[in-house]
């Protein structure tokens, strides 16, 4: 439907905080504005309101499009038509503005309760007698306080409550034969009379949980229904309207987000079948709705002339006017997916957010490789090929070597900053994979890197390593971990004692462990090099990367110095032989740079990456040489490409 341009101002010129208010949403004072409670980063003045945390605002539709889901036309209609006639409504009724001024300052009370008598005997006799409601109800609302006699006067009062038990809206109702009703000042049609699943002591002292919501013009026909349908009623809500309003449905339903069927049980006439369309119309879609129509103009009517006539029926009709929405088995199109670029704590051996498994025979450097890794994470330590990172706290978990006594002291010789690199209290409860205080201490700590070494002291003592139904949901919760924090996660395992065989089938346990992890290194250490003692890293699985030439460390001085790129396979390591130093691509890109660029005065940075791929060097070890002697090189533009020369 198109509006038109008067239609849309004057939808946008509704007072925001009214409208909200009339369906529940509640406010507190800020200043000259208010604070939407349910965003407190919102605040509202006459028609326009403002996100704080994300800096945009606007007028009602606006911001029905951003919080309500609604469409353009929608909230357009919603303004213009159905918040109009609901006001209208209203007022028509005699509902002054501030009924639905839920928000207002809250949590104060303006209602003014009338003096209780000293019994309930009236109420209770005309509940029973006249109205033939089941005294046990009666007496359950009595109980609770939310119906009684007022002293001096043969009227019934009826309470109806905010979520915090402040009394929000109060009714009363003459028990003598001329029947008089009004409401108390102060109400708010925005609550209502009602009995929450479970509240009565008998059945339990805590609220339950309900799917469903029967909804009533007064608290006679509410109380009237209990005593039609008494089996299931401390397992329902139940809410009075105090009239044909919606405002009180609004309050309820952000107050309680079990509920999934709402049951319009409004008069069989032509108000109640009216104020059952409308609000169908404003309850979301997201809940069932059905409208159960008494045989008699109302409940309580059918209640009293069920007396007469036990084998009456009822409902004079059911309507289911929105079906309750299947359970669907939540699925996710691939074109919804957002595409995410792996990040690399050290490019292509440990990416963030995935599980790296570092393993290796005893004694061959796997723990100085742990060491060393931590190092550059938190005091600018270097890795091959990469550029010095950012500090950022690490945990190092170990249940082999003493914290004191071999791991601080070699996290000291390696230069770790000892305030970053931290350990989860293990003294009253052993730390597991599984165990929730590995995420929220990662959380809390703001760690990017967790070492756990070795990696069977931490699959928990219940699990077998060879059973792959153990092992296999024991990583996808560890890779759940990784990916919601965004962590590097680095098991240290040790290699079995199968001699002969291959890496991949050498790690202790279930093959199913290097299935579930995206990186394997293997570290051992060259035996026929004497003279040093040299140690080396192949990566012998990599799941998002090439795999690179594997690097090389000495611990011949009593700490990690990286001699660079080495020349082996895993299984000439592994049996023995020796391999050959290199230079790294690193080094090798520095090298080419300084060479092409010393013949050239400028060349286009897309073709000095070009050379460097002819020397089987990758564009993204280009750029992290030219970032390593960045002081040395000039940028500029050139037919709209980037250029790159050498200082003079």
């Amino acid at each position: 439907m198109k509006y038109s341009e008067e239609q849309i101002a004057s939808a946008n010129s509704v007072d925001l905080v009214r409208f909200l208010s009339a369906r529940g949403e509640r406010f507190k004072k800020s200043g000259r504005e208010v604070r939407w409670t349910t965003h407190d980063s919102v605040t509202i003045k006459d028609n326009q309101w403002f996100r704080h945390s994300q800096g945009k605002g606007g007028g009602p539709i606006d911001f029905l499009m951003e919080f309500y889901d609604k469409t353009f036309p929608e909230a357009v209609k919603m303004l213009l038509e159905e918040t109009g006639s609901s006001l209208e409504s209203n007022n028509a009724k005699g509902v002054k503005d501030e009924d639905c001024l839920v928000a207002s300052p809250i949590p104060t009370p303006r209602i003014l309760l009338p003096e209780r008598a000293e019994d309930n005997e009236n109420v209770i006799r005309y509940l029973t007698e006249a109205r033939k409601i089941d005294k046990e109800v009666v007496d359950e609302f009595i109980r609770r306080g939310d119906i009684y006699e007022e002293a001096g006067t043969l009227r019934a009062v009826f309470i109806g409550r905010v979520s915090d038990g402040i009394v929000g809206y109060a009714s009363w109702r003459g028990t003598a034969e001329k029947q008089e009703r009004g409401d108390i000042s102060g109400s708010s049609k925005c609550f209502g009379f009602k009995s929450l699943a479970s509240w009565t002591e008998e059945h339990s002292n805590k609220e339950r949980n309900s799917r469903n919501l029967y909804v009533f013009e007064s608290p006679i026909d509410l109380m009237s229904f209990t005593t039609l349908y008494p089996k299931y009623w401390h397992e329902n809500h139940y809410l009075s309207l105090g009239g044909v309003s919606s405002a009180a449905i609004h309050t309820f339903l952000s107050e309680r987000k079990d509920v999934k069927h709402i049951y319009l049980c409004l008069d069989h006439d032509s108000a109640g079948h009216d104020a059952c369309a409308r609000m169908f119309d404003e309850i979301p879609d997201k809940y069932a709705v059905t409208q159960l129509i008494p045989s008699e103009k109302d409940w309580n009517e059918v209640l009293v002339k069920r007396e007469e006539n036990p084998a009456m029926e009822y409902l004079a009709d059911t309507i289911e006017l929105r079906k309750e929405k299947e359970n669907l088995v939540p699925v996710t199109k691939m074109s919804e997916i957002q595409e995410t670029v792996v990040e690399w704590l050290w490019y292509p051996f440990i990416p963030y957010s995935k599980v790296t498994l570092i393993q290796g025979d005893p004694g061959e450097g796997k723990t100085w490789l742990a060491m060393a890794l931590a190092a550059a994470c938190t005091n600018r330590k270097s890795l091959p090929n990469e550029l010095p990172k950012e500090p950022f706290n690490v945990f190092y978990q170990s249940a082999e070597d003493g914290i004191g006594d071999t791991i601080k002291p070699r996290l000291k010789a390696c230069g770790a900053d000892l305030e970053r690199v931290r350990v989860i209290d293990e003294e009253e409860q052993p730390l597991s994979m599984t165990d929730p205080r590995l995420e929220q201490a990662i959380i809390q700590n703001n760690v990017k890197l967790v070492i756990m070494d070795p990696i069977q002291a931490y699959v928990g003592a219940s699990v077998d390593m060879n059973r792959a139904n153990e092992i296999r949901p024991l990583f996808r919760y560890l890779h759940g971990i990784a990916e919601r924090t965004g962590t590097a996660i680095v098991l240290i395992g040790h290699l079995n004692k199968n001699a002969g065989a291959q890496a991949t089938y050498r790690g202790l346990g279930s093959v199913d462990i290097s299935a579930a992890v995206r990186s394997i290194l293997h570290v051992g250490k060259v035996h026929k090099e004497e003279s040093k003692d040299i140690r080396v890293v192949i990566q012998t699985k990599s799941s998002l990367a090439p795999k690179p030439t594997p690097v090389a460390y000495t611990l011949e001085h009593g700490f990690v110095e990286w001699i660079g790129e080495y020349e082996i396979t895993v299984e000439e390591l592994m049996t023995g032989k020796t391999g050959k130093q290199q230079e790294s691509k690193m080094d090798q890109g520095i090298r080419l740079i300084r060479e092409l660029l010393s013949q050239r005065k400028v060349m286009y940075v897309a073709d000095l990456d070009a050379s460097g791929a002819k020397h089987k060097i990758s564009e993204r070890t280009m750029r992290t040489a030219r970032k390593a002697i960045e002081s040395e090189l000039e940028y500029g533009y050139e037919n709209n490409k980037k250029t790159v020369l050498l200082k003079s």
